[in-house]
């Protein structure tokens, strides 16, 4: 029972840390407007903080990955959040553009770290064939961030000044450390269990590329809806600035539901359940596009495609199984590659709309992208299909 109770929290206080992580990455979108005009700089220039922070998580996932490898998980944990928080707290008090985009870059570096050990510890933690439901619970805290964080944190900044969002974060980061160097298991992640040259065996293996190509071009379909989101309501629909929030909010409702069952689908098969969200993300995007003017349309259809943004799930629990002795390296390239699909799913759309398609085309986008997920999924397939024929013959032979 102890066990039990333990357990819970300890993935509660990583949960945490993955709500402050959601909360400072898309808060930052949602505050744009605003530190822009307090720098006095257009929205494309203050726009380079976004991209900053996606920058960082792309190197700090594998970087950090390699130089954290012989430390035990719940201090690497305790590193990584502490310098997200003192990132964060950075970016509140910086008082030009440049250095925030600085702090970005650095809150950034320990996002994919940061998520990929904290789900690899639920996963331990979690009873014996429940491992993705651990990891659904970590991810629960990215899902809320979108309900409740973000929206709070913009009427914050919005009423208090932009800087005071970035502060509640690093607090937020201060009490996940507490809590992790408190209430997880010495025993998580024994010091020496791994090396750096065995975690850089990842990067040579090429059934967990085959799996980042899945999310980084599967997962674009997302985000070429949702980066264009509030724009098409807007100038598409003509919906009211109330409704811009809510719609916000929906998808984040929509990510919470389809965690419980993006978990399920995980424990049941990661190659069925991955398909089966790529599906579910063709038809919710081609939905999005043909309801394309109608906001209260939008708002249901865009709830329905956050029920598919738990593929990170079956993903996750793929890389475990082929990852070998480099689990901390591929659980963290899982997030860069989402991040990758962050970058190439607003530009896919972005490029439409210069080609003046109309707003619909976003949704359009996303389906194709969804569809290179399959492909990409489908070569995954083969290749572990191949891998099960060799070693077949292999043990045939002996």
């Amino acid at each position: 029972m102890f066990h039990d109770r333990q357990a819970g929290l300890t993935t509660l206080s990583l949960a945490l840390g993955a709500f402050a992580i959601g909360v400072a990455e898309f808060a930052a979108m949602g505050l744009l407007p605003w530190y822009a005009a307090g720098f006095g700089v257009g929205e494309p220039e203050a726009g380079h903080a976004v991209s900053a922070y996606a920058i960082g998580v792309v190197i700090g996932a594998p970087v950090l990955a390699v130089l954290g490898a012989k430390l035990p998980r719940k201090v690497m944990l305790v590193a990584l959040i502490v310098v997200f928080g003192l990132a964060n707290l950075l970016t509140a008090l910086a008082p030009t553009l440049p250095l925030m985009v600085v702090a970005r870059f650095v809150a950034g570096l320990p996002h994919g770290a940061y998520l990929g050990i904290a789900m690899l510890i639920a996963a331990d933690l979690a009873p014996p064939g429940r491992r993705a439901s651990g990891i659904a619970n970590v991810l629960m805290g990215l899902t809320l961030a979108t309900i409740i964080g973000v929206p709070a944190a913009g009427g914050i900044g919005q009423l208090f000044g932009w800087r005071w969002c970035f502060v509640i974060v690093a607090v937020l980061a201060a009490v996940t450390a507490l809590m992790i160097a408190r209430l997880a298991p010495r025993g998580t992640g024994a010091a020496g269990a791994t090396s750096a040259a065995r975690e850089l065996r990842a990067l040579s293996n090429r059934a967990i590329w085959l799996t980042l190509g899945v999310g980084a071009v599967g997962f674009g379909a997302v985000f070429a809806v949702y980066s264009y989101l509030s724009a098409a309501m807007i100038s598409a629909a003509q919906a009211p600035g109330w409704a811009i929030p809510l719609a916000l909010s929906a998808f984040g409702m929509g990510a919470t539901v389809g965690n419980v069952f993006g978990g399920r689908l995980a424990n049941w098969s990661t190659f069925g359940g991955t398909l089966a969200l790529l599906c579910g993300m063709i038809v919710t995007s081609l939905l999005y596009a043909a309801v394309m003017g109608q906001w209260m349309a939008m708002i249901g259809a865009v709830l329905l495609l956050g029920c598919t943004a738990s593929m990170v799930i079956p993903l996750q629990m793929r890389l475990m199984d082929v990852a070998g002795e480099a689990q901390t390296m591929a659980a963290a390239l899982n997030h860069a590659a989402f991040n990758a699909a962050n970058a190439l799913g607003p530009w896919l759309a972005g490029r439409a709309l210069a080609a003046d398609m109309g707003w619909a085309s976003t949704g359009v986008t996303g389906a194709l992208l969804a569809v290179g997920g399959i492909f990409m999924l489908g070569l995954a397939w083969l290749d572990a299909r191949r891998s099960e024929r060799l070693r077949g013959m292999a043990l045939a032979g002996a």
